[in-house]
């Protein structure tokens, strides 16, 4: 995953280059300077990020969904009916998410029986335990079950999920196992607390590709829970 702990030994090469440099105050000096551009390198690249998702992100297909209630960061959605595609995998999370992306990108990008490329949407979702998750992408909204080419894949299964209320916890950053860990219990803990009645383990949601800059991310821990 690429992140700012990629560029940190170049701060470390800039201290040892410019303190054996000269005198110490023009080593100072330079130092500082240096260190102005690569900070200056830095944020022109986050910036340049920012600006170069907005149009992308904005012409992905997402999930559609109704805000109910918002607190913060943690929203009350219902969201309409979907169809997915889904592939089941076993073992470790972050290989299970992997590989079932693997599959599911094969399904979209023609491994089909119409050979036909199929639109990415978001998010990516996965939801399961320890021994089996289950991978799914969203159809876009325009196809039906009966219009969506079948997988050659058997791996891959396509399911019509009817509307459901979810709560929901937003955050950035690379969605590890204890972040996700750690969301997931601030999200029950307030369905706990507002009384709410959950029907599904929680289920994490990823909206960008793994390149995207940490900080632009945007993740989800998200619960089913009764409507009321």
């Amino acid at each position: 995953m690429m992140g700012f702990a990629t560029l940190s030994p170049s701060y470390g090469d800039f201290s040892r280059s410019y303190g054996e440099y000269g005198t110490a105050e023009k080593g100072r000096s330079m130092q500082r300077k240096h260190l102005w551009w690569a900070l200056a390198g830095v944020g022109g690249a986050a910036a340049l990020a920012a600006i170069l998702w907005g149009p992308i992100a904005s012409r992905v297909e997402r999930a559609r969904y109704k805000t109910v209630r918002r607190d913060r960061d943690i929203e009350i959605r219902d969201y309409t009916p979907m169809i997915v595609a889904e592939v089941e995998v076993s073992g470790d999370r972050e290989e299970a998410i992997q590989q079932g992306f693997r599959t599911l990108a094969d399904y979209i990008f023609g491994n089909n029986t119409d050979m036909r490329v199929i639109t990415m949407t978001a998010p990516v979702t996965q939801q399961g335990d320890a021994e089996s998750w289950q991978v799914r992408f969203v159809m876009p909204a325009r196809y039906t079950t009966d219009t969506l080419p079948r997988p050659i894949d058997p791996a891959v299964n396509l399911k019509h999920l009817e509307a459901k209320r979810f709560a929901a916890v937003r955050f950035s950053g690379s969605a590890r196992d204890a972040s996700l860990r750690r969301h997931s219990e601030r999200l029950s803990e307030f369905i706990r607390e507002k009384g709410l009645r959950p029907l599904s383990p929680p289920a994490f949601a990823f909206y960008n590709p793994p390149w995207t800059l940490p900080f632009l991310r945007r993740n989800e821990v998200m619960i089913e829970i009764a409507r009321q």
